[in-house]
């Protein structure tokens, strides 16, 4: 209970902070999932301590206090949020509760609409005509932006249809992907900060003092709801009166008659998120009966009756249990940080790189403290930011080991650099897993060969280094526990078809240290063969325009080391290396830059496309990067690119370059 409590203190603290950077100053002090990440803890916490939650509790209101600089309006039936899940589990949860509350069996037929992200507005017509706008503000009073709403194309200043007396609708404020960027664009060449996302774009515009500056904007709406009873029965007919009164509503919305339903659903718009014309961060599903809906009431700041389905999100918080130092091929030292597990973009994950020391230092992080955690590339997880103001006086600091934590043997910090290594050659995690990198998909790439087996061929001394591999037989593997004669014979084939491999592949199996695709490539280009490579003195491979000093030297010393010299002979008797051609074509000296998912062609094969017309590829955005290509759920090299300024393109520009 103790612990409970000093972590709900804490945790309504730092959210207070946030949603008021967030909805009032329109600013993203943290991205929007991280915030959700928070909010979503905190209330999982006081569902589970009910006699911790207290009227100022996050959970407990809807949005930030109105600005100074518009007039006020109370709303007459409050504007509430809606409580968010994350998982189809969260999701049955919800509808158990509600069938349990109205004595059924299963949960009444629902309503499944987007959450479109953007500014919540009540629209109140009198008559037939537009009244009134407001914001939803802090959910019971509002800013008055009535000449501001006015200026959005989309939201009729008289209703299609007569309506006698009052009507209020509600709806989302947007702004398009496009206008978004525009507007970005326009920023940068002022010289003026550009919007983290469209909805602090459609914030900041509809907020403006000057109505004009609104209408440049290009605003759109979108409405969800009528407050007051004009004959809807359902949600659904609601959304049908609003086309007919003149509004746009959810193309894709419809109604579902079990759960199964709304998972098929959110499948769906997850797959089609990317192509749509604005940002969405969910689903919303609600009861489709409006008296069944209104029953249910209302709970805390939330109906009951409704639920906002979040879609994964690419941030999420947690806390860091420890850190672990694992030991790679070259004998780097790498911090791991182990975390409280945490589903990010769809995926669980309980580990995290810090990279090297200077990492840590550079996030302030000890062991024990809350963390917002990405996943690069939607890949990778990594933690972005230390959330410092959670910290109990609890955390620990973390000191880089002196001795590998394997060997025992002695580490030490590389000189000049942040990376730390063990410095013993025969360091049983270097041996391994330099051999799990030789086999895998950047260098020979052997099917069905990954660490597991590789480990039980070391563990029975089938093979002893690399080399060996190409040595198997069928009866080396059939007689191990877990193989059998078809797996064995398809692992052996799979050996032979990897025995011919080209110059770079080749470069990256033998685990030079910094030597990665793009050095492979830089060195293939120049020399040819490996031979040449191997004979090259420090001054031609440092001639090398991407390659600097500690890349020459490694690369130099590598060739010249005696175990190495044997290793490779022993190589090249066993596998041999294609006649590399080098690259030309239109790409030539273009270099390109890829993230997030393509969807008619792999990142290799993209890849592979641009160096066969002469272009390079790289792993990260510089002043030098010609393309970035865009595909599906983008990650940070998007926002880099932008402004950066560097020209981005989508699969299908890049397909047509290709």
């Amino acid at each position: 209970m103790a612990d409970a409590k000093g972590r709900i203190e804490k945790l309504k603290k730092a959210i207070n902070k946030y949603r008021y950077d967030y909805h009032v100053l329109n600013k993203e002090t943290i991205s929007i999932e991280a915030l959700d990440s928070l909010k979503h803890e905190l209330k999982k916490l006081e569902d589970e301590y009910p006699e911790l939650v207290t009227p100022d509790s996050p959970t407990q209101r809807v949005a930030g206090e109105p600005l100074k600089g518009f007039k006020k309006i109370t709303h007459r039936v409050p504007m509430l949020s809606l409580e968010d899940v994350f998982s189809e589990e969260e999701f049955s949860d919800w509808e158990k509760r509600i069938a349990k509350l109205l004595h059924i069996s299963y949960t009444t037929e629902l309503f499944s609409e987007l959450k479109f992200d953007g500014l919540a507005v009540s629209l109140v017509y009198k008559n037939g005509v537009l009244d009134y706008a407001s914001t939803r503000g802090n959910g019971k009073v509002g800013e008055d932006v009535t000449q501001n709403i006015k200026t959005i194309e989309a939201i009729p200043l008289r209703l299609e249809k007569d309506i006698k007396g009052e009507v209020e609708i509600r709806g989302e404020v947007i702004i398009t992907r496009k206008g978004f960027e525009k507007i970005n664009r326009e920023q940068k060449k002022k010289g003026e900060a550009v919007y983290a996302n469209p909805r602090n774009l459609a914030a900041g515009s509809l907020r403006q003092l000057d109505p004009k500056m609104t209408a440049s904007r290009n605003l759109d709406f979108h409405a969800y709801d009528i407050v007051g009873d004009i004959g809807q029965k359902t949600h659904a007919r609601e959304h049908e009166i609003l086309r007919e009164l003149g509004f746009k509503t959810d193309k894709e919305a419809h109604i579902a008659k079990k759960p199964e339903d709304i998972f098929k659903f959110k499948e769906k718009i997850e797959y089609l998120r990317e192509k749509l014309e604005y940002e969405i961060d969910g689903l919303v599903i609600q009861i489709n009966d409006n008296a069944i809906f209104d029953k249910l009431g209302v709970a805390g700041k939330a109906p009951r009756g409704a639920i906002a389905f979040k879609f994964a999100p690419k941030e999420a918080t947690t806390i860091v249990r420890d850190i672990l130092v694992q030991v790679g091929r070259t004998g780097k030292l790498t911090p791991v940080a182990v975390l409280e597990p945490i589903q990010v973009g769809g995926v669980t994950i309980s580990r995290a790189s810090l990279h090297n020391e200077e990492e840590i230092r550079r996030l302030g992080l000890k062991i024990g403290d809350t963390v917002i955690v990405g996943r690069a590339g939607d890949v990778i997880p990594d933690v972005r930011k230390v959330l410092k103001e959670l910290r109990r006086g609890k955390e620990r600091e973390f000191h880089m080991p002196k001795q590998c934590p394997v060997c025992g043997h002695k580490a030490e910090r590389d000189k000049g650099g942040p990376l730390t290594f063990c410095l013993n050659k025969k360091c049983p995690a270097k041996h391994r897993e330099g051999i799990y990198h030789f086999v895998g998909k950047n260098a020979f790439d052997i099917d069905g060969l990954g660490p597991k087996i590789v480990d039980v061929l070391l563990d029975e001394g089938l093979i002893q280094d690399a080399a060996d591999i190409f040595d198997l037989i069928e009866g080396d593997i059939k007689p191990l526990e877990r193989f059998g004669e078809k797996s064995a014979e398809n692992i052996i084939r799979a050996i032979h078809a990897k025995e011919k491999i080209t110059l770079p592949r080749f470069l990256i199996a033998l685990g030079i240290l910094h030597v990665g695709e793009e050095t492979a490539l830089d060195l293939a280009d120049r020399f040819g063969a490996q031979e040449k490579i191997k004979e090259a003195s420090l001054e031609e491979i440092n001639d090398i325009e991407n390659i600097g000093d500690v890349v020459t030297k490694s690369v130099y010393d590598w060739f010249r080391d005696p175990y190495n010299k044997r290793y490779l002979e022993k190589l090249l008797r066993r596998v041999s290396i294609e006649k590399y051609h080098q690259p030309s074509g239109k790409l030539k000296g273009k270099i390109f830059v890829l993230t997030g998912s393509l969807e008619t062609i792999t990142r290799g094969e993209a890849k592979a496309r641009v160096r066969k017309l002469g272009g390079k590829t790289s792993e990260s955005v510089g002043k030098d990067t010609d393309f970035v290509v865009a595909g599906s759920e983008p990650g940070s090299k998007l926002d880099k690119a932008q402004k950066l300024g560097v020209k981005i393109i989508d699969e299908k520009e890049f397909l047509k370059m290709i």
